[in-house]
C-alpha cells in the first residue's frame, strides 16, 4: 500500500514556554519572541500520518527583511535531517509521536535581529514536496549567550541592564545631584513593534534595505542606527530637540517621566517626531529601545560636561567685567550635566581589551560621518586617551576630560584669567545594580584629576588629534575626520599655555558659601568669603552678578548685580553678605532652575583679576506616593498621591501625571486646576496591576510656574493566590 505524503494540520510555536526560556515573557506570551544563539521548540501536528525520518525530509526556511537573501544571511534554508547543513541555522528532532513531532531550532549568535517569517518544505517519498507557512517570530540579541557579541556574564547585571524597566536619571549639579525617576517600559505593549519600526525608518534602511537588514546582526551597527534615530535632525526620528525655553507647541522636556508615552506618540503620529526632548530624554528613550532589542544598556550622567566644538580639548568661557558669563561664537560650553548611554558589546573592530561598555549619545550635538549620532566609543579607550579608535572617541574624551580656559572680554580685547584642568567631567553617575543608590563611575572614564597619569593621557590624546589633523590635511578636504581637529601647536590657547590660578599673583582667594538650602520660592542667602593670604593690605573691588543658566551651559540675561569694596589686613578673612529675593529671580528662572552667581575681583594696585562662580540648583519638595494595601496581580489597588504648591503665590493650570509599567495600562493625567499659595492636597487613584515583581510608580506635577515636581514609589506586586 502506498504511503500518503506528509501533511501539516497545525503548528504550535510554544510561544509561552519559549518566551519564558528566552526571557521575553515580559513582552508577551502570545507571540514568539526568541533570542539568537539559543534553541526554541515548536510542535508540528500532521493530518494523515506521522513523520518518518527515513521517508520524509523537513526543510526549514527563515527570512527577514523585504529582500531576504541567502548570501546576505537574511534568508536561511536548513534541514531536520542529520547530515551536515551549510546553514548556520540548525534544527533537530526532539520527540516524534504518531501524529506530531517536536523539533528544536536555533539561530546563530550572529544572526540579524528583527521580524522573521518561518516556513517549511516537506520532501516526502517519490519526490512530492509540500510547503507551509508556519508563522512569524521576532529574534533579539542574547546577553545570556556566551557566543553573542552582547554577552554579559553577570546575572545581576543582566537583570539590571536588560530586564529592569524603570530607573533613575541623575540631574542637578555636582553640588546637588538629584535622581529623576524614569519609566523605561521596554516590555510594554507595542514597544517591540515600535522599536522594529524605528529600525525600518532609518536612513540606512530607506537607502539600502537589503544591506541594512543584513547588518542588524552587529550591535555596533544597530547602536549607531538607533543613536541617529532617537533624534530627528537627519530623519523622522523619535524626538525633536529644543533648548530655547519655548515649548508652547509641544511638551517641556522636564515634564516627561517615561519613554512609553513618547514612543507611542511617535508611532501613532505616523512616525513624526515628538516635541520635545533634551539630553536625558534622548538617553532614556534610547535605553528603552536598546534594552528591548536585548543589548545591555544603562543611562550615564556627566556633571560639568564639556562641549568642545573645535577639537582642541579646551573649553573657552568668556566673562565681562561684571563677572557675567557671555555667549561666544565658538559655542564651547560646559553643560551643567549631560546624559548619554553605555551599551555592552564586544568590539572585534578594535584592538583587544576595548570591548565592554561603549558610549552612545543620541543628543544631536555634532555630526558623525554625516549623521547626527555618536558612538559606540569604548570607555576604556576614553580613559587611555586612545582617541584614534572608532567611533567619535575624541568628542567623548573632551566631554569628560577637556581643560577649561576663562577669558575676560573688555574693550574688544581678551585677557586670560586662568586655565582649569579639573573642572570638566565630575561625578559621572548611573543607577546601581538592583539598588536605588547612585553609582559613581568616574574612574572608568579617567584617572584621578591632578594625577600624573591623567595629564599624560590628556597630552597623549592631544598629540593623537594633532597627528590626525596633519594626516587629514595631506589626504585632502574630502577625507577630513567627522569631528573637528585641534588648533595648531603654536595656538595661544593650546595645552601648553601655563595654568594661571588667581592666588598665583594676587594672593587673595574668593569663595561663595550658601547660608541656607536653596529652596524654590524662598530668598537665596549667601556670603562671599574673601581671604588675604599675603602679608600686605589688600583693597578689593568685586563685581557680583547672578544669571539663570540652561543645563547645556547657555547663559540667560543677568537679573542681579552688586559691587563690593573689601579691605583686607594681612592674613585676614572677611565675609560679604548677599541676598537674592524670590521676587528678583522668579521671573528670570529657566526650567532647569539653575542660577550662576559670579564674582570678578580686582586689587587696586594690580591688573590681575580674580574670578569665582557657583551654580545654585533650586529644589522643590517632592511628590509623596503611598500605596494603600497589598499590591496583587489582577486585584484593585489604591494609590495616594500627595502634592503641594511650594510657592507663596497662586499657581494655575496644574496637571498631575502618573505612570508605572505593569501597574497602569497607560499614563494617567489628572487636571488639578488652581492651587493656592503653600496649598497641600492629595488624590486617590485606583488601578489594577497586571504584572508581578518589583515595579515603580512615577509622578510629575506641572503648572504655569513650574514644570517638574516629581516623585516615585517602588511597589512589589505579588501573584494572585
Amino acid at each position: 500500500m502506498a504511503q500518503a505524503w506528509l501533511e501539516v494540520a497545525l503548528t504550535d510555536l510554544q510561544s509561552s514556554r519559549n518566551n519564558v526560556r528566552h526571557h521575553t515573557e515580559e513582552i508577551t506570551v502570545d507571540h514568539l519572541l526568541v533570542r539568537r544563539g539559543q534553541a526554541f521548540n515548536l510542535t508540528l501536528y500532521f493530518r494523515n500520518r506521522g513523520f518518518q525520518p527515513g521517508l520524509d525530509n523537513i526543510i526549514f526556511v527563515v527570512e527577514t527583511g523585504p529582500l531576504p537573501d541567502l548570501a546576505l544571511g537574511t534568508r536561511a534554508v536548513f534541514s531536520l535531517a542529520r547530515h551536515h547543513s551549510p546553514s548556520p541555522w540548525i534544527a533537530w528532532l526532539e520527540t516524534n509521536g504518531a501524529t506530531s513531532t517536536e523539533v528544536s531550532l536555533c539561530a546563530p549568535p550572529t544572526a540579524a535581529v528583527g521580524r522573521y517569517l518561518l516556513k517549511i518544505h516537506i520532501d516526502s517519498f517519490q519526490g512530492s514536496v509540500t510547503a507551509y507557512q508556519l508563522g512569524e517570530f521576532i529574534l533579539l540579541f542574547n546577553p545570556w549567550c556566551p557566543e553573542d557579541a552582547v554577552y554579559l556574564d553577570s546575572e545581576p547585571q543582566r537583570q539590571e541592564y536588560v530586564m529592569n524597566d524603570y530607573g533613575f536619571i541623575y540631574q542637578g549639579s555636582k553640588n546637588w545631584i538629584r535622581p529623576c525617576p524614569w519609566n523605561y517600559g521596554q516590555f510594554e505593549e507595542k514597544i517591540i513593534d515600535i522599536c522594529l519600526k524605528l529600525l525600518d525608518k532609518s536612513l540606512h534602511f530607506q537607502t539600502d534595505p537589503a544591506t541594512d537588514c543584513a547588518l542588524r546582526g552587529s550591535p555596533i551597527y544597530v547602536s549607531r542606527v538607533v543613536s541617529a534615530m532617537i533624534n530627528s535632525n537627519d530623519d523622522n526620528g523619535v524626538l525633536n530637540g529644543n533648548w530655547s525655553e519655548n515649548y508652547t507647541d509641544g511638551t517641556n522636556p522636564a515634564e516627561w517621566t517615561g519613554s512609553v508615552a513618547i514612543l507611542k506618540q511617535w508611532y501613532a503620529a505616523g512616525c513624526q517626531p515628538v516635541r520635545y526632548g533634551q539630553c536625558w530624554v534622548f538617553a532614556a528613550v534610547m535605553c528603552t529601545v536598546m534594552r528591548c532589542l536585548g543589548i545591555p544598556t544603562r543611562v550615564i550622567t556627566n556633571f560639568d560636561s564639556g562641549h568642545d566644538t573645535d577639537g582642541n580639548l579646551i573649553i573657552d568661557e568668556y566673562y565681562d567685567n561684571t563677572g557675567r558669563i557671555l555667549g561666544n561664537k565658538k559655542k564651547d560650553t560646559i553643560w551643567n550635566f549631560h546624559v548619554w548611554n553605555e551599551c555592552w558589546m564586544a568590539r572585534k573592530d578594535l584592538p583587544p581589551g576595548y570591548g565592554g561598555w561603549q558610549v552612545l549619545d543620541a543628543t544631536p550635538q555634532e555630526m558623525s560621518n554625516g549623521v547626527y549620532c555618536c558612538g559606540p566609543a569604548s570607555v576604556r579607550a576614553i580613559k587611555n586617551g586612545e582617541v584614534d579608535l572608532n567611533y567619535d572617541t575624541p568628542f567623548v574624551f573632551s566631554m569628560v576630560n577637556a581643560d577649561c580656559m576663562s577669558w575676560l572680554v573688555q574693550g574688544g580685547k581678551e585677557q586670560k584669567l586662568h586655565q582649569d584642568t579639573s573642572s570638566v567631567g565630575n561625578f559621572i553617575s548611573t543607577k546601581s545594580i538592583q539598588s536605588d543608590e547612585r553609582d559613581d563611575i568616574t574612574e572608568n572614564y579617567k584617572y584621578e584629576e591632578g594625577s600624573l597619569q591623567e595629564r599624560q593621557v590628556f597630552l597623549k590624546a592631544l598629540q593623537k588629534l594633532k597627528a590626525e589633523r596633519f594626516h587629514s590635511s595631506r589626504r585632502g578636504a574630502d577625507l577630513q575626520p567627522s569631528r573637528p581637529t585641534p588648533l595648531s601647536q603654536d595656538s595661544p590657547r593650546s595645552v601648553h599655555t601655563p595654568s594661571l590660578r588667581p592666588s598665583d599673583v594676587v594672593q587673595v582667594s574668593l569663595k561663595f558659601k550658601l547660608l541656607d538650602p536653596p529652596n524654590m520660592g524662598q530668598d537665596i542667602c549667601f556670603v562671599l568669603l574673601a581671604l588675604n593670604m599675603s602679608s600686605q593690605f589688600k583693597d578689593l573691588k568685586v563685581n557680583l552678578s547672578a544669571q539663570s543658566l540652561l543645563h547645556d551651559g547657555s547663559p540667560l540675561s543677568p537679573f542681579w548685580q552688586d559691587i563690593a569694596f573689601i579691605t583686607l589686613s594681612p592674613k585676614e578673612a572677611k565675609t560679604y553678605p548677599c541676598k537674592i529675593s524670590y521676587s528678583q529671580y522668579s521671573q528670570y528662572l529657566s526650567t532647569d532652575k539653575l542660577i550662576r552667581i559670579s564674582a570678578l575681583g580686582e586689587e587696586k594696585s594690580s591688573p590681575e583679576k580674580i574670578l569665582v562662580n557657583k551654580i545654585i540648583t533650586l529644589s522643590y519638595p517632592s511628590i509623596t506616593i503611598n500605596v494603600l494595601g497589598a499590591a496583587v496581580v489582577n486585584q484593585s489597588l489604591s494609590i495616594q498621591v500627595i502634592f503641594s504648591n511650594p510657592l507663596s503665590e497662586q499657581v494655575e493650570d496644574c496637571v498631575l501625571t502618573v505612570e508605572g509599567s505593569g501597574l497602569f495600562k497607560k499614563q494617567q493625567k489628572i487636571l488639578l486646576g488652581v492651587l493656592k499659595p503653600q496649598h497641600r492636597a492629595s488624590i486617590i487613584l485606583e488601578t489594577v496591576p497586571f504584572k508581578s515583581g518589583q515595579r515603580q510608580i512615577q509622578a510629575n506635577m506641572r503648572s504655569n510656574k513650574f514644570k517638574d515636581i516629581k516623585g516615585y514609589r517602588n511597589v512589589y506586586v505579588d501573584f494572585a493566590l
